[in-house]
Formats: structure tokens, sequence, C-alpha cells
């Protein structure tokens, strides 16, 4: 109705302009919000205010000649001015009485539009390194990318989900070691496992396949792997990585590091494909190593001038576009750093075509954006084209205690465990109830409670509340033509509290895509579940008289839809039964 009712005042403009009351036609948005209260109307509108200098009135006089400019239409019932010019517009009755019947016609589709164009839109997301499961942590910045992704693509948008691998690096030789020491402790050998290695149980997993297909093909001395090796973590492990691919050859450690990979991201993908999360691609931070992509953004740099060598190293002048310091692209021993390989995937991310891309990372990541978007700049890119939003961890209590979580130690709680333990739609919903950069401590007790407190539970119940009806309906054999019911008959407050909810829902779709904010729709849904429930306890159904028992029924059913769609947005199931 928003979309409508704009149009309605762009018309009185032109209007206007032909009265000569407005010198030109004004290239202005038009914007209407929704009003606050019922006696200020539907939709009010600064127009008048916004163009009244042009034409040379007070805003209160060119708003009087906007609203009297207004093209007749059954949307609307009446305008008003009030204030120092807003303008105040009153939907008709009739507008709101056909909505039913829009909603049944469009099913899933309602509340979907246009409004994106088509812009191919990337939403990346989630992206861990595949050195272990993925945990509740994860699990936040997975339910806001999916929900982002699906909103988008409601409003119009070819939004793409990728997951970036982070399949090279130094974290995954440690892992690739962690699995190879394990491995040799199965084999029969006794050694120091190192603290800072990876802890957890999937690495006795995957040990124990590399044991199982090779027995002791890659079996070797642990005393003289770990003779005279470094105190410090980091030394030690650097030195324990060296001697297994000198022990091991690079086909060697290069197998066990693919085992390693392949495992961790086959269990990662399943892990959110079980959470309702699916992605178009699948990225491989290797495949920019192997395919020269990485060696063609450095040159490309140096082109430019804004790398240069120092020490044998060559540095990316960071600096010059606000960054603290310059960052090292090429170390001296002519290994490219991590910043590198990232510069080369955004570029790669525009060259495929992209008019925006988003990246979803961990709030500990703020640091980073401002050197990955002036790459983007020193390599003739708009950094405008990449918007990087921040999302904070979950923080996971259970029985009011706080539960600590560490991957190299091994001590945290997997979102596969969190799926098992509450269910993957209340995980889903309860991660959408919070802007993603906002704290957010997960409560468990609550998110399996059957109860109103329980927000996902308390919008579900609506769903199923209404189906309920309808199975009712079926049992006394009550004849019920949708298609036949007479809204006019909806005339009890809570009716139109109803109706004018439902008629918001397009308008909150397109605002959380342009926003990138999902949370709208998980706000939007426990207001409607609340309207829905309050018309639910206080007016009849199935007793009512016949024709207003079809109307109040196609009401219902059309609340019904929208709940569905809604949640389906946020990745959440909308069940018949509870």
């Amino acid at each position: 109705m928003r979309n409508e009712v704009c149009q309605l005042l762009r018309d009185a403009l032109v209007s206007l302009v032909d009265e000569g009351v407005l010198p030109d036609a004004p290239d202005t948005e038009v914007r209407v919000e929704r009003s606050r209260g019922r006696e200020h109307g539907d939709f009010a509108s600064n127009l008048a205010m916004v163009l009244a200098k042009r034409a040379g009135l007070k805003p209160r006089e060119l708003a009087e000649k906007i609203c009297a400019a207004l093209p007749a239409s059954g949307l609307l019932s009446r305008a008003e001015v009030a204030g120092p010019g807003f303008i105040n517009l009153f939907l008709s009755p009739a507008s709101y009485h056909v909505l039913p019947g829009e909603i049944r016609s469009r099913g899933a589709a309602y509340g979907t539009s246009d409004a994106g164009a088509g812009r191919k839109v990337m939403v990346e997301f989630v992206s861990a390194n595949p050195t272990g499961p993925l945990h509740v942590g994860h699990g936040r910045g997975a339910a806001y990318g999916d929900a982002l992704a699906r909103v988008l693509r409601a409003a119009g948008y070819d939004a793409l989900s990728e997951y970036y691998i982070n399949d090279a690096g130094r974290q995954m030789d440690i892992l690739a070691l962690s699995v190879w020491l394990r491995y040799l402790e199965l084999c029969g050998e006794t050694l120091p496992f190192p603290r800072s290695a990876y802890q957890g149980d999937y690495i006795f997993d995957i040990a124990a396949t590399l044991h199982r297909e090779h027995a002791a093909q890659y079996q070797a001395d642990a005393e003289a792997l770990f003779a005279e090796l470094p105190e410090e973590d980091n030394p030690m492990l650097d030195t324990l990585i060296s001697r297994a691919r000198a022990v091991l050859g690079d086909d060697g450690f290069g197998r066990i590091h693919g085992l390693a990979r392949d495992t961790l991201v086959e269990d990662i993908r399943l892990d959110l494909e079980r959470f309702g999360v699916s992605y178009q691609t699948w990225y491989s931070e290797q495949s920019l190593i192997d395919s020269g992509a990485v060696g063609r953004a450095i040159e490309a740099l140096k082109e430019t001038g804004f790398v240069y060598e120092h020490d044998r190293a060559w540095w990316f002048r960071s600096s010059d576009f606000g960054d603290e310091k310059d960052r090292v692209v090429l170390r001296a021993n002519g290994n490219h750093t991590y910043f590198a390989t990232d510069i080369a995937y955004h570029r790669d991310k525009i060259l495929r075509g992209f008019a925006q891309v988003i990246n979803i990372w961990g709030a500990d990541h703020h640091g980073y954006i401002q050197r990955v978007k002036a790459s983007m700049s020193a390599l003739g890119l708009n950094q405008d084209d990449l918007s990087v939003l921040l999302v904070q961890f979950a923080v996971l209590y259970r029985g009011g205690e706080k539960v600590s979580m560490s991957t190299r130690s091994g001590e945290f709680v997997t979102l596969r465990e969190l799926r098992e333990e509450v269910g993957r739609d209340a995980a889903r919903f309860f991660y959408a109830l919070r802007k993603p950069d906002q704290h957010m401590d997960f409560d468990l007790d609550l998110a399996k409670s059957q109860s109103s407190d329980n927000p996902v539970y308390y919008v579900q119940y609506a769903h199923a509340r209404i189906c309920s009806v309808f199975r009712q309906l079926a049992e006394k054999d009550i004849d019920a033509d949708l298609a036949a019911a007479d809204h006019s008959l909806l005339t009890e407050p809570r009716e139109a509290d109803l109706l004018q909810k439902l008629s918001r829902y397009p308008e909150v779709v397109e605002s959380a895509a342009r926003a990138y904010e999902p949370h709208q729709v998980a706000y939007y849904l426990r207001e409607l579940a609340n309207d829905f429930h309050t018309y639910y306890n206080a007016h009849p159904f199935l007793a009512a008289q016949a024709e207003l028992r079809l109307a109040r029924l196609s009401l219902i059913d059309a609340t019904r839809q929208v709940i569905a769609n809604a949640l389906d947005l946020l990745g959440v199931t909308a069940p018949e039964r509870m």
C-alpha cells in the first residue's frame, strides 16, 4: 500500500506543475511513513515541507494544495494537513477489505517485490576456518547471513550465498599436524601432545580414519620428532610442521592436510544444511593461490604504486587510506600473507560481476575492514561496493550459568549440539531477534520452554492455532468458500488492527532488505502473533453467524499465510500442530 500512496502523491505533484503551483516536475523522492497513531491516519508525508521553498509557499499552504490535487481513488478516504505542514493520509476501509483476497491469491509470493530490480548481490557469511566443528557463535552468523540472503531475494535482489573456505595458511598446517600427531599415538608412539595444537575429539576421529585407511604408512619416530624443540608455543608448532613436511614429504603431508580439510568442510556443510542454511558456492582460498589470482592481484598493486619493497618484503600502503600502519602482502621468504589472499578474493568478487558484496564477519574483525576497503580503492575498485556487517558471538547460558568456549582446547558447544538440544527453529529465531552487532545472551531454558515467553513458540503457536480452526471446520463439515467472504463485515477494532498489520508485511520485507536487518521480520512476527492471539481470545470464529464466520475465517487464513511467509524468511518452519 505504501507504493500506491506514494504514486497518488506523485500524481498530485504533476497536477500542481500543470497548474503552475510548482515550476517544474520535482526530482524529490516521494516518501511516506506509517503514522504512529490511528488518529493521525495510516501514512504521513513531509513532502510539502521539502518542496515549500521551490513553490514559494508556506509548507501548510502547499500541503493544502497537494491534498486538494490528490486524484480520486478508492485507496484513500481523506487527507489532512497537520502541524507545520505534514500530510496525514487515511486509507479507506475498502482498501483493507481487499487484502485477505490478495494474500490468498498471491500465497507464498505475498510480501515479495521487485524493489531490488535484480541487482546482483553476494552475501558471504560464516566462512569459519575448517579447523573444527562450528560452534554456537558461528550459528549466529549463519542464521543472520542466510536470513539476509532470503530477505534480499524476497525484495527482488539476485542474492547469492557464498562460503569462503580458508583452506590455506598456517592454521590449516596446525590442523594437519594435530591429526598426524594423534595418528602417531594410534601407531603406538608416545609423545607430548602440544598444548597449542587442536585438542578436540574430532582430531582423534580424523586420525582414526587416517590410521584405518593407511595403517602405519605415515608412522615416524616421535622421539626424534620432538627432540630439541623451542619452548614457546608458536616456534614449537612451526618447527614441528617443518619436520612433519620433511618426514612425510609434500605428498604425504598434503594427503593428511587434505583429509583433515575435506572431513571438516563436509562436516561444516552438513551442519549448516541441517540448520537450514545452504550456499550456492563454496569458494576455496587455495584456488586463489593455485590459479595465480593472488600473484596477479599483487602485481596489479605494484603497478599502482601502492605497494613498496622494504627488508625484501612487499608492503601495501594501507596507511595512505587511514589504516594505522602499512601491511605486508609478500613476505621476504616469498610467501604471501593472509591479507594478500583476501585482496585477491575481494577483487575476484567484483570481477565476477557482483554490484554489491556483503561480508558478515565476527566483531573481532572490526580492525580489518579499513585495510580491505583500502586495497579495493588501490586496485581502482569502488570500496563502497563492499559492505561489512559485524556479528557479536552469542554467549550461551544453561541453567543460568555461562558456558565457556574455546575452539583450540575443544571445550565448546557445537552448533550441532545446540540444534539437537533446542531445535533448529528455536535457535534460528532466537538468533534473528537481535541486531547482529548487539551482545546476545542465548538462554537455552527459555528456548526450550513451551510458553508465551518463548518468542518462537508464541509465533509458531499462532500458525498452529489457525490450522486447528480449519481442522475443526472440516470435522464439523462446515463449508468455507473463502473467495466468497464479505470482508466489509470485519468492523471490530481488533480486526482493523490485524488487517493493518497484514498490509505492512511487504513494507517490512523491503525495509529489512534495504537496511540489511532481517531482525525486522522477527519483530514484525511477534507483533502479528500478538495481534492474532488477542483477536482469537476475544472473538468466536466457528460459532459466529455464517457470513461473519466466513469473513473472519478469511482474515485468519490470510494471517496464517503471512506468518508462514515471514517465518520462511528466517529459515523457521510453520507447524500445523503443536
